[in-house]
């Protein structure tokens, strides 16, 4: 009898989840997929909430399980918020209730019908012992924007479209295994050498076709890590290969400019290169290596200094490392919130002196990770920070980039409003490059519009150039609204005149000044003005 047959009902595991957690005051329940033990806290990882009802406090069972030795599985159940504390016995209950959902979702098929991770890896060592991987490579794809998918045609929809195109790579992939679910839109699969061609472009893009009408179709496509298999590779460890996928599909989503990305030695260094820098973080921490510099931000019609951004550099080892050196890779786990926190006491020190001098002072913005937004306590974080320091709220400003979920939206639209309740101003940074910018400021009151460079005209540009029209009615808008409007990259006379003629009155870029150390800003403070 197969494995398939053997299986227990998945509805009957569902329901008996849901009564469960019901019953224990369970607020949350997530499954976290981690493709890699050894790098646990990254963000290499796939999320499922499998359960969900009300609010959650800070009592959170945390149980990790060790797949085949490739993956790892964090099942994390969340108190109810105002429900009574869990009892010992609820909490038996419950790790009672993760070990038979282990052994549930263990088995080689999800509940969707896809082949799973483990289904794979038992294959494809099968497969080397029977054949040998020479003339195969290998592939781990997330489909890109899915979520969209699912809400312009209905997650039933949603299925149907995700199950024809998987079907279509089967089709061509030409390899023994079926295309194997990893969870949620996340997949790994292997191809015969000579379909590689074949299969990247499928990745790109597919048009998938959903119903009857011309217009039931979307477009499909993929962010992928590709692995030429060598032709003497033998499966010791799976791990090895999930590894090399994992590295080229994290390549694949940073670069900004390439989908696909194929397997090259090069990553592995960079992978050292990582762990150094989050391993060195603490220490640096430590001993003070990040240092604050300002950049400030100037009124184009006075040449006064109106505020200054808070910027972030590492002086390690002799060597001035700039942002794009360490930031990327602290934002693939938590820590590039304890560096924002950092960063946030150390501008609310330098304020505190500076009005113990006397001096007179501008506002400072500080960048916010999105990293933050699902922390429920993080007004209450930032208001410690800046009242220990007895920094009036006036002189704060915390700039946020546009989210990408639903959730997240939701909590950065409480984050704003709690912060302006304590006299913060905010800002949404780089406007004008994401998906849902619009709605962004829609929905959420900010105080300060910051547009990104990419839409600020340059020198070449005429007035009828598509960015000098979108920057003419971005400021518009925001002045229409109510919002303070900075333009971000201004390097020369004549994009200082365009932001004149259009009535964006704060510039922040080269043409006035750089990002500065704190002593070089201080003198630019007590100038009070930037003549260009």
């Amino acid at each position: 009898m197969s494995n398939h047959e053997n299986a227990i009902d998945k509805k009957v595991v569902s329901a008996a989840i849901s009564d469960i957690c019901r019953l224990s005051d369970v607020g949350m329940m997530t499954i976290d997929v981690h493709s890699d033990f050894s790098i646990l806290d990254s963000e290499e990882n796939l999320s499922d909430a499998i359960y969900q009802d009300g609010e959650t406090d800070d009592d959170v069972i945390t149980v990790k399980k060790i797949t085949d030795g490739t993956s790892v599985l964090l099942y994390k159940v969340y108190h109810k918020k105002g429900a009574p504390a869990w009892t010992e016995r609820i909490r038996n209950r419950l790790d009672l209730m993760i070990s038979m959902l282990y052994l549930f979702s263990s088995r080689f098929e999800d509940e969707a019908g896809y082949h799973n991770l483990r289904y794979f890896s038992t294959q494809l060592v099968k497969l080397c012992e029977d054949a040998g991987l020479k003339g195969y490579a290998a592939a781990r794809f997330n489909l890109k924007h899915f979520q969209a998918v699912n809400h312009q045609v209905g997650r039933d929809y949603g299925d149907v479209v995700m199950h024809t195109f998987i079907a279509g790579l089967d089709e061509i992939s030409d390899a023994p295994i079926p295309v194997c679910r990893i969870g949620g839109d996340n997949f790994i699969m292997l191809m015969t050498a000579k379909k590689i061609k074949e299969v990247v472009e499928y990745l790109k893009g597919t048009v998938v076709s959903f119903g009857d009408e011309f217009s039931d179709r979307v477009n499909v496509s993929a962010t992928a890590g590709v692995y030429i298999l060598d032709d003497d590779f033998e499966v010791n460890i799976f791990g090895e290969i999930m590894d090399k996928l994992s590295l080229a599909l994290s390549a694949a989503k940073t670069s900004g400019r390439d989908d696909i990305i194929f397997f090259e030695p090069k990553l592995m260094e960079e992978k050292k290169h990582i762990a150094t820098v989050q391993h060195q973080l603490p220490e640096a921490m430590e001993k003070e290596e990040f240092h604050v510099y300002y950049q400030p931000k100037v009124s184009i019609i006075d040449g006064k200094i109106v505020g200054a951004e808070a910027l972030c550099r590492w002086k390690h080892d002799g060597e001035l490392i700039y942002p794009i050196g360490f930031v990327p890779i602290l934002e693939r786990s938590m820590d590039i919130c304890k560096l924002d926190f950092y960063m946030l006491e150390h501008v609310c020190r330098d304020l505190r002196r500076w009005i113990d001098e006397g001096r007179d002072i501008v506002r400072i913005s500080v960048n916010l990770s999105r990293k933050h937004i699902l922390d429920i306590d993080l007004v209450r974080h930032l208001l410690h920070i800046i009242d220990l320091y007895g920094v009036p709220h006036e002189y704060i400003e915390i700039e946020l980039t546009e989210t990408t979920t639903d959730v997240e939206f939701k909590d950065m639209k409480y984050v704003v409003s709690c912060l302006q309740e304590q006299g913060i101003s905010t800002s949404v940074d780089d406007f004008g490059i994401g998906y849902s910018s619009l709605n962004l400021i829609k929905e959420i009151t900010w105080d300060v519009l910051k547009i990104d460079k990419s839409i600020v005209p340059v020198d070449e540009d005429d007035e009828r150039s598509p960015r000098s029209v979108m920057f003419k009615y971005v400021v518009a808008m925001a002045r229409e609204m109510g919002l303070e409007c900075i333009a971000e990259g201004v390097e020369t006379a004549k994009q200082v005149e365009v932001l004149r003629k259009y009535g964006c009155d704060v510039a922040q870029g080269f043409y006035y000044d750089k990002a500065l150390p704190v002593e070089v800003f201080e003198k630019r403070l007590e100038e009070g003005t930037i003549i260009r």
